[in-house]
């Protein structure tokens, strides 16, 4: 797994910068109602059938890798929902936040489009359509130029086919990973054994808040037919102010997915000086 500091932890740190700055610029112009829209639902696993002899090395096995077809995602966690398409041989991949302000009633959708160190970014809403005329932000995919960010590192780009940190969480596994049978996998995950896990959760858990609690974290994994991971779950309990909650991972689709390629014609343009606004906050 090349992934470490997490893409899909990026893109929600800018939808919630820019669903933020939005909030704050609809306040004086007002918007629309709408509903929002639901991340799509993942596809029910093809549950394996034979037991492991060693558990943990199957579910490390079973994390999708540069040798894997595209494939589908979705995740979810304290900070919302995030849906895509992984594409590792053409080294793409699309992602998708939807951000809510449940106060004024309007939804944005964030995507980008990743194709090695190059992004494009696209940005729609529903019940506020106004919104992307106000701002003159086009409806296509609009090519960021890195150099004028005020913080490249800020926004995404391909860093690996494990956009859920799935393989970094999962070494943190403990000892007792068990074989329950038909593909699934039980256990506990220490958060706090090493940085790379840490950097994993930096946007999904707190991890000091957790306490000793974080030590150790029960899981459910499965691993289909097919011998992929098709879905992993962290059960976080309460900590302070934080309810109990789950960190929710799904792979899907291998080899069914479309795969990522570089927006062309009527379909792209270079992104104007409002879509660096909109980024640059």
């Amino acid at each position: 797994m090349t992934q470490q500091t997490g893409t899909a932890g990026r893109v929600r740190r800018v939808a919630t910068a820019a669903a933020a700055l939005l909030a704050a610029t609809s306040l004086v112009t007002g918007c629309g109602n709408d509903d929002a829209q639901d991340a799509p639902a993942a596809a029910s696993p093809v549950p394996a059938a034979s037991p492991s002899a060693d558990p943990k090395s199957t579910l490390l096995a079973a994390v999708p890798d540069e040798e894997d077809p595209a494939f589908r995602f979705s995740g979810s966690d304290p900070t919302g929902f995030i849906t895509g398409v992984v594409d590792p041989a053409g080294k793409g991949m699309d992602l998708t936040v939807t951000e809510k302000d449940e106060e004024l009633d309007f939804t944005m959708k964030l995507s980008f489009r990743l194709i090695e160190q190059r992004s494009w970014m696209k940005v729609s809403f529903d019940g506020a359509d106004q919104l992307s005329s106000m701002l003159k932000l086009p409806k296509k995919w609009m090519e960021l130029d890195h150099a004028k960010l005020s913080d490249p590192a800020s926004v995404p780009y391909y860093e690996g086919a494990d956009p859920g940190n799935t393989g970094a969480i999962l070494r943190a596994a403990e000892d007792t990973v068990t074989d329950q049978g038909g593909g699934t996998y039980t256990g506990t995950v220490d958060l706090t054994d090493g940085e790379h896990v840490r950097q994993a959760m930096t946007d999904s858990v707190d991890v000091d808040a957790l306490g000793a609690a974080a030590k150790a974290i029960p899981f459910t994994a499965v691993v289909g037919a097919d011998g992929n991971l098709t879905s992993l779950t962290l059960e976080i309990p309460a900590a302070g102010k934080n309810k109990a909650t789950k960190y929710v991972v799904k792979y899907f689709d291998f080899g069914k997915a479309p795969k990522v390629t570089v927006p062309t014609g009527s379909q792209a343009q270079k992104a104007p000086a409002s879509a660096y606004e909109l980024l640059n906050g």
